[in-house]
C-alpha cells in the first residue's frame, strides 16, 4: 500500500476499519476521559499523543474541527480538573492544515509542530504540509482562551524537499537547536525524507539529510526519529526494504553528510512480524524498543495478516544489532490485521515497557498494555481496553497516538474516535 499516493481521507477511513480483537489479561486502574471533543471549535480526531508542559498541563492536537483545519489546544491542569483552552484553529491557508503530529514544547514555551498539508503551492496547489511554531500571547492573558501566534518555519513543495508529514511525526531538536524530522512522500524517490531545520539569519534552512525509496532501503516513514548522546538518528519505516514491510534505520554523521545502516528489515512472515508504525525508544544502554502493526498467520501474507504485530528489542553488540522478540500479540479471532502500537513505548524506572495498541484489546477498539520482565520473558498485562459499551465507544476508541507518562506513574493520551460526539477524547490512566 503506497500511503503517500492515497488521500488523507482514504488513508484514515482504511485505518478506521482494522479492527481486532483479543486481551489475555487485565488490571484494574482508574480510567478517565479529561476532553470530549465536539468536532466544533475545540477539534476533532485526535490521531497524536499528548505532551505535558512544566505546569503539568496537557498539550495536543486535534487533525479536524476549528475552522475545518484542525486544532492545537491545552488542557490546563488546577487541582479541581483540568480546563480545555484553543490556542490555534488552522485555517487551511499558509498557515497549513490537519495536524496529525502533536507538539512540543521549546524554549520560553514555544510549541512546535508540523501539519500534514497546505502551506504552500506545491502538491498540485493543495500545500505539502509545514513545519510551525506557536507562541503565547505577548501581553499576560488571563483567559485559557487567549489565542497564539504561529509562525511558520517551514513550507514544504513537494519535491526533493520532502512533503506531507504524517501520524507521528512530532519534530525533535538537538543539542545545538536543530530540528529534526520525517516526511512520509516526496524526496527523490517520492517516498519520504529525514529532514533537518537549521536557524539561518532571522529564518530557517531546509536540509534533506536522507531520501527514501532506493532498492532495499525503508520507504515512507510514518513516525519520529530520534537521537542518541553521540549524535546518531535512528527510526523505522512502514514499508520497503529487503521485504517490503518496513526497517529499523540508523543515521551516523559522517563528513558533511550521513550514512544509513538498516538495522533490521521486517517481514510479515518473520518472528518480529512487520509494517512499523511506531517509532522507537532508547534506554541508557543505548537499546532500541519498538513494535510492529501486523504479522502473518498460518495463511501467509497476503491474505493471513495476523493483525496483532509484536514488541521488539535491538541490541547493539561489536557493530552489530541483534533483534529479540519480546512479546507477541496473539491472533485475533475476528480476524483483522494492522491493530499493533502505531505509538512510541515509553518505560518506567523499573525497566516496564507500556503501550498502547490500536484496535486489539477486548473489544476491538484499542488497549493500553504493560510488558513486565522477569527471568528472561515479559508478562502482558491489559492495563485498559477501550470500548467496554460498544459503539459508539463513550471512552473512546482506535487510539493511534504516542503515549505519555508523568512523574508519578500516571499516563496519558488520546482515542482517535468514540467518546461522547465520536470525535475522540483526551484520556487519563490512574494506577
Amino acid at each position: 500500500m503506497n500511503i503517500g499516493a492515497v488521500t488523507r481521507e482514504v488513508y484514515f477511513a482504511f485505518l478506521l476499519t482494522l479492527v481486532c480483537g483479543f486481551s489475555p489479561y487485565s488490571q484494574t486502574q482508574t480510567y478517565t476521559v479529561l476532553h470530549n471533543f465536539s468536532g466544533g471549535a475545540d477539534g476533532a480526531y485526535p490521531y497524536a499523543g499528548i505532551t505535558i508542559d512544566r505546569a503539568g498541563n496537557l498539550l495536543g492536537t486535534a487533525s479536524g474541527g476549528g475552522r475545518g483545519y484542525g486544532t492545537v489546544f491545552k488542557l490546563k491542569y488546577s487541582p479541581a480538573g483540568y480546563t480545555l483552552g484553543l490556542l490555534y484553529s488552522f485555517t487551511g491557508g499558509g498557515d497549513g492544515a490537519y495536524p496529525y503530529n502533536g507538539v512540543i514544547v521549546g524554549s520560553y514555551g514555544i510549541l512546535y509542530g508540523s501539519t500534514y498539508s497546505r502551506g504552500g503551492s506545491g502538491c498540485g496547489g493543495s500545500g505539502c504540509g509545514t513545519v510551525f511554531t506557536l507562541r503565547p500571547p505577548a501581553t499576560f492573558c488571563r483567559s485559557v482562551l487567549c489565542p497564539w501566534m504561529e509562525t511558520v518555519l517551514y513550507d514544504f513543495m513537494g519535491g526533493s524537499d520532502g512533503s506531507e508529514p504524517t501520524q507521528g511525526t512530532n519534530v525533535i531538536f538537538d543539542q545545538m537547536g536543530n530540528i529534526y524530522g520525517t516526511t512520509v512522500s516526496g524526496g527523490a524517490y517520492g517516498q519520504g525524507t529525514v529532514y533537518k531545520l537549521t536557524r539561518s539569519g532571522g529564518g530557517w534552512t531546509e536540509s534533506v539529510i536522507h531520501t527514501f525509496g532506493a532498492p532495499g532501503d525503508g520507504a515512507q516513514p510514518l513516525h519520529n526519529v530520534i537521537l542518541d548522546t553521540s549524535g546518531n538518528l535512528y527510526g523505522t519505516t512502514s514499508y520497503g526494504g529487503a521485504n517490503g514491510y518496513g526497517v529499523v534505520f540508523q543515521l551516523v554523521p559522517s563528513g558533511s553528510g550521513w550514512t544509513e545502516n538498516i538495522l533490521v528489515s521486517f517481514s510479515l512472515s518473520g518472528s518480529a512480524g512487520g509494517v512499523p508504525f511506531a517509532g522507537l525508544l532508547i534506554d541508557q544502554s543505548g537499546n532500541l524498543y519498538g513494535a510492529t502493526s501486523a504479522r502473518a498467520s498460518s495463511g501467509g501474507p497476503p491474505f493471513g495478516y495476523g493483525g496483532g504485530g509484536t514488541v521488539f528489542e535491538l541490541m547493539p553488540s561489536g557493530g552489530n544489532w541483534t533483534l529479540k522478540v519480546l512479546y507477541s500479540f496473539p491472533f485475533p479471532g475476528g480476524g483483522g490485521y494492522y491493530c499493533g502500537p502505531y505509538g512510541n513505548l515509553v518505560m518506567d524506572a523499573a525497566g516496564d515497557l507500556y503501550g498502547i495498541t490500536y484496535s486489539d484489546g477486548a473489544y476491538g477498539y484499542g488497549s493500553v498494555f504493560k510488558l513486565t520482565p522477569a527471568s528472561g520473558q515479559w508478562t502482558y498485562t491489559s492495563l485498559y481496553d477501550f470500548c467496554s459499551d460498544g459503539w459508539p465507544c463513550s471512552d473512546g476508541a482506535l487510539p493511534s497516538g504516542d503515549l505519555t507518562m508523568d512523574a508519578n506513574g500516571n499516563f496519558y493520551g488520546t482515542a482517535s474516535r468514540g467518546g461522547t460526539n465520536t470525535d475522540g477524547v483526551v484520556w487519563k490512566i490512574t494506577p
